[in-house]
């Protein structure tokens, strides 16, 4: 919905987003293909001007929702008729266009309760309307990302806490050696670190969308929060696994669940290792990833 609210017209506005809203259209966001993730701007995904409309051509990869999606947002390059260069645009599709189709993404051992899929683009044609017309280059598909990071940087918190609250309770009740292993120091110091970064990074978000309120937030920002809220929640629902001992594996508990989500939260909408730039370019002005 962002993409359509942030950069569509009004009159896409009011076809898409009181029936997204509603729930009476899905959609999906295709960026990512399947040679390009971190470098979004090596995409080969491609549109082409033609009299009527466009036609685009490629593949997306990973895309969450794709398989059911009623509309997608895929972004692709299309050539300035102007300048002659290549600039990245976005294009709303109606998934039963005739050349696209979205084959699921099977046999995940994380988010599998998510329908993960890809975008297949064989001389789709769409309209003249169906192009973004506010926005142009990947300022479009980064802002968009901004927005997910912002929400991941919330979601991840509320894993990590679900694991926390697990351990603790199931350390007040398992005994061994003739005490609960909540008595013992080396699982108190467990507890209390997990407590203590739960609670830096609650008040990291509660920082993060007053910022937002006030549109002074940067994506730099939001990268920080997105880049150590992942990183804790994992680390916190691997310690919550070692608490529960075996019983952490089984499905009686969310912890394992969350573990291996976590492990595809750690590496999408940025890899831990791309924030990781984006935060030293904030700091030096030098960018490491070019």
């Amino acid at each position: 919905m962002y993409p359509i609210y942030a950069y569509g017209s009004e009159e896409q506005r009011l076809n898409y987003l009181p029936k997204m809203a509603k729930g009476e259209l899905i959609g999906c966001f295709g960026l990512t293909e399947p040679d390009h993730g971190s470098d979004p701007a090596g995409m080969i995904t491609r549109a082409k001007k033609v009299g009527d409309g466009y036609v685009l051509n490629g593949a997306k990869m990973w895309i969450t929702n794709g398989t059911m999606a009623h509309v997608a947002i895929v972004w692709a390059k299309l050539k300035d008729e102007a300048s002659g260069k290549d600039s990245i645009r976005g294009f709303i599709i109606d998934t039963k266009t005739k050349g696209f189709s979205a084959p699921e993404q099977k046999r995940k051992h994380s988010l599998r309760a998510s329908v993960t899929s890809e975008l297949i683009l064989q001389d789709v044609h769409v309209p003249e309307t169906a192009l973004l017309p506010n926005v142009e280059g990947l300022k479009g598909p980064l802002g968009c990302l901004t927005q997910a990071r912002f929400g991941i940087a919330f979601g991840v918190v509320g894993a990590a806490m679900a694991c926390f609250h697990s351990a603790a309770e199931y350390s007040k009740s398992r005994i061994m050696f003739g005490k609960p292993i909540g008595q013992y120091q080396l699982v108190q110091a467990k507890l209390a670190q997990m407590l203590t970064e739960i609670t830096k990074a609650q008040l990291l978000c509660v920082q993060l969308g007053r910022m937002k309120e006030r549109d002074t937030v940067t994506p730099a920002q939001v990268s920080l929060a997105k880049r150590n809220n992942c990183e804790i929640a994992l680390e916190i629902a691997r310690e919550a696994r070692d608490i529960l001992g075996a019983n952490g594996i089984t499905a009686e508990y969310p912890v394992m669940r969350h573990m291996c989500n976590l492990e595809s939260v750690y590496t999408y909408e940025g890899t831990h290792n791309i924030h990781t730039l984006v935060l030293g370019e904030a700091v030096t002005g030098l960018p490491a990833y070019r």
